[in-house]
């Protein structure tokens, strides 16, 4: 009955936070069938989660998650862009930098998946319906704020000229893709090779870095930021929370302090992995320091 109510709480507050996005992004937003674009966009973000949580409650199955999360990033932008009266050439822009995104880590994420079988974070939650449906509250809200600045930028009703700032935006975009594509790639094609089964990855990017991929992921998103900058004013400025929330969410909830606890489990006590967790930063990359 506690964990219920948490749950719900939860759910309520992911919600209500939402809310206020919409309302603080929506200023100077245009108007689509009376509503300000912005707000649509989010209202959608989290119909989409609980549409497709249905489904996924009923067959107890977390397969889709963030499948869906992806296309969530996909259909929202593109619908964006095909909504607003006059494309200019930054709402192009953002809806090429979040589609390539979102198309490369969905189709990651769901083959990681459906090779694995399963996603064992999901093993306790998918079976309560509240902590299951507070879940995929969440990745609602995680659309939210993440392509907060971007749905912002592209819904705005001024628009200016790119000029250097996008030109800028666009290389920390950039430059944090390929850091996080090719952190992706070097681990799976590590544990796709039987000699390291049960052991951990420490050369490549993972050798500047315990996670790569979440630095680049920082990145990126601050690029998105960058580019959307110019046309932002007022309320709308709340939206470049995107990069900060990454980073919160990456550094302090689900991502570094999670894996940082299963290589604990995994390969704490170790020589080499502790020699390695002592000498590699945990997500900021320095070259790795030379073997004497």
């Amino acid at each position: 009955m506690k964990k219920t109510i948490s749950n719900m709480i939860g759910i309520i507050l992911a919600t209500a936070v939402g809310a206020g996005i919409a309302i603080a992004g929506a200023q100077g937003s245009v108007k689509v069938w009376g509503f300000p674009l912005f707000t649509l966009l989010i209202i959608a973000a989290y119909l989409v989660q609980w549409v497709v949580f249905i489904f996924a409650y009923i067959q107890k199955s977390e397969r889709f998650f963030d499948l869906t999360g992806s296309l969530t990033y996909i259909t929202l932008a593109t619908g964006a862009v095909l909504l607003i009266p006059n494309i200019d050439r930054r709402a192009v822009l953002l809806l090429v930098v979040v589609v390539v995104w979102a198309t490369r880590l969905g189709t990651f994420l769901f083959a990681r998946v459906l090779r694995q079988g399963k996603d064992d974070r999901f093993d306790e939650i998918k079976v309560n319906f509240t902590s299951f449906l507070l879940t995929w509250t969440l990745q609602g809200l995680w659309v939210t704020f993440t392509a907060a600045a971007a749905f912002a930028a592209i819904s705005r009703t001024e628009q200016r000229a790119l000029g250097w700032p996008a030109l800028l935006g666009f290389l920390v975009w950039a430059f944090g893709y390929f850091f996080e594509l090719i952190a992706d790639a070097q681990k799976n094609a590590f544990r796709g090779d039987p000699a390291n089964k049960d052991a951990f990855i420490s050369t490549g990017l993972w050798a500047w870095s315990r996670h790569p991929n979440y630095f680049g992921e920082i990145v990126l998103w601050l690029g998105v930021a960058i580019i959307a900058l110019p046309v932002l004013r007022g309320w709308a400025l709340v939206t470049l929370i995107s990069p900060l929330w990454v980073i919160v969410q990456l550094t302090l909830i689900s991502g570094v302090p999670m894996l940082e606890r299963k290589a604990e489990q995994k390969w704490g006590g170790q020589p080499d992995y502790e020699a390695y967790k002592a000498n590699t930063p945990a997500l900021i990359p320095r070259p790795p320091a030379k073997q004497k």
